[in-house]
């Protein structure tokens, strides 16, 4: 008698379907349920590449009919709408797969565990397709080499890769031109590759777009509406780098090591800070430390005893949530970009959990201002009291924050005091922001030009009062804390005897003089 084979979605979509036929592992007659067309109509309407492959496959099965002992039917019950929408809540169109399967006495073949076991549980023989592990050579990969760090596919256009390091590469345009059949293909390769790996990861997939995490490669799968065309960018770290290799200051190291809780790492798109905070990641592993990750999409490249966790049913406070019952030493957040993940990042440091955060800035300040106006301005300096700016792949800036109660720089009445966030260079502990509530509205002070604006008030201000006391010309200049006041010989006594009490005062006022000859 005749096998009559019935297919779930799961592995029209991977397509070993077409290696079990070409192996004459399947042979009869193969039946593709019409919830199966159902649900991938559903993904193709919503223009998901998911959808568009499990068609591709099913094109190709027709196409073996006629060399292969194969027949292909479709038959069953076509699924509600609501039955297809809520697919992956309630499970009914696995429900009405199996009650075809069963209906048919046919074998179903499937590449989901949950489909296999409740089969089994209603006694519906299965063929299980385990998800495979080892890793095939994919078409895009013939792009990459040792220095490619990313690969930019579109249809009707060249192919572009872009070589070198971060802070050190450059576009170039190959002589190859995609069209429209050359990007469904390579698409469909790479969700097939990843439904049968179970080690790849479907991140992200919405109408228009699909983000993929294929071990090294992060795969972004972009069609219209939401792009102009069929587009397809593949990135990969170039390199893996140990913490030794960035030869930090061995005050920074110190830091890291016994100070540093709350550390945003910041640098522009593609200056390396992910591939610095994986660095960080292994070096607090190393020493013993208890280290998670939340990551959406999950790209970083960490230990094997590092676990990488993203969104919990599409929310991090559910991973918030998970992670306080874990209690990890360090949770490494990549990337902080939207309020709410903000305000999960505040709630775990607030909990003492120590949280390096990973940010998108140009300026190490920046990174600072993301978090104004998304958590509380006094809370911000016990959440984050390091940032590490890195750009070209390298420590290019490191700032250290501290909370005090003061009158800010270029107010001068003392009931103007009230808290304030310093900002200081960590090396030099030169102070360069200040950050704090002035009625409704949050300052960030940059202290170099405001001091420089200040000063040169103050002097034109001290010159006038000299003009009048002094009969010769003369020079004021401010060096370092003090005034410098370059007068003429004869006019250096008047200053010590005929004006000394207002040239006391005016040293009250305007901070000490230093009288030197002209």
């Amino acid at each position: 008698m005749e096998n009559i084979y019935v297919l779930d979605t799961s592995i029209v979509i991977d397509g070993r379907i077409i290696d079990l036929v070409k192996e004459k592992k399947i042979e009869g007659t193969i039946v593709i349920p019409s919830a199966t067309i159902a649900e991938l109509e559903h993904q193709a309407n919503l223009n998901k590449e998911i959808g568009f492959t499990g068609f591709s496959v099913i094109k190709k099965l027709r196409e073996m009919e006629n060399t292969y002992n194969i027949t292909i039917e479709v038959s069953g019950e076509r699924p509600l709408p609501h039955q297809i929408k809520f697919a992956k809540e309630t499970g009914e169109i696995d429900a009405l797969i199996r009650k075809l399967a069963k209906q048919l006495d046919g074998i179903l073949v499937t590449g989901d565990k949950v489909q296999h076991l409740a089969a089994e549980a209603e006694g519906i023989r299965t063929f299980y397709l385990r998800s495979r592990e080892e890793p095939k050579i994919l078409e895009f990969e013939k792009y990459f080499d040792k220095d490619v760090m990313s690969v930019h596919l579109k249809e009707n256009s060249n192919v572009v890769v872009k070589r070198g390091k971060p802070g050190n590469w450059k576009l170039v345009e190959l002589d190859e031109v995609l069209s429209s059949e050359d990007m469904r293909r390579i698409g469909e390769e790479i969700i097939e590759a990843t439904k049968r790996n179970v080690n790849y990861y479907v991140e992200i997939d919405r109408k228009g777009a699909t983000v993929i995490q294929m071990g090294d490669y992060r795969i972004v799968i972009a069609k219209q509406p939401f792009s102009d065309g069929f587009e397809i960018t593949i990135v990969r770290p170039i390199a893996k780098l140990k913490l030794d290799d960035y030869k930090l200051d061995s005050r920074l190291k110190q830091r890291i090591d016994k100070e540093a809780e709350g550390i945003l790492i910041a640098g522009p798109p593609g200056s390396g800070k992910t591939t610095f905070a994986s660095a960080l990641a292994d070096y607090y592993a190393s020493k013993g430390k208890i280290v998670k990750t939340m990551e959406d999409p999950r790209d970083m490249k960490v230990a094997n005893e590092i676990t990488q966790y993203t969104r919990l049913e599409g929310s991090y406070e559910f991973t918030k949530e998970i992670l306080l019952l874990v209690r990890p030493d360090y949770v490494f957040f990549d990337e902080v970009r939207k309020t709410e993940e903000f305000s999960v990042y505040a709630d775990m440091r607030m909990a003492g959990i120590g949280l390096v955060g990973v940010v998108h800035a140009q300026r190490a300040i920046d990174a600072i201002q993301r978090f104004i106006n998304k958590v509380e301005l006094g809370v911000i300096p016990q959440i984050v009291d390091t940032i590490i700016l890195i750009k070209g792949g390298r420590v290019e800036k490191v700032y250290e924050l501290e909370h005090t109660i003061k009158v800010p720089t270029g107010m001068t009445e003392k009931d103007l005091a009230r808290p304030v966030i310093e900002v200081r260079d960590f090396f030099s502990k030169e102070l360069e922001y200040e950050i704090y509530k002035f009625g409704e509205e949050t300052v960030v002070l940059p202290i170099k030009k405001v001091r420089a604006r200040t000063s040169s008030k103050r002097a034109n201000a001290l010159e006038r009062v000299l003009k009048r006391l002094l009969s010769y010309d003369f020079k004021i200049a401010r060096e370092n804390d003090l005034w410098v006041l370059y007068a003429h010989p004869n006019d250096i006594p008047k200053l010590f005897k005929k004006y000394k009490k207002r040239f006391e005062r005016l040293q009250k006022k305007y901070g000490p003089i230093e009288v030197r000859e002209i």
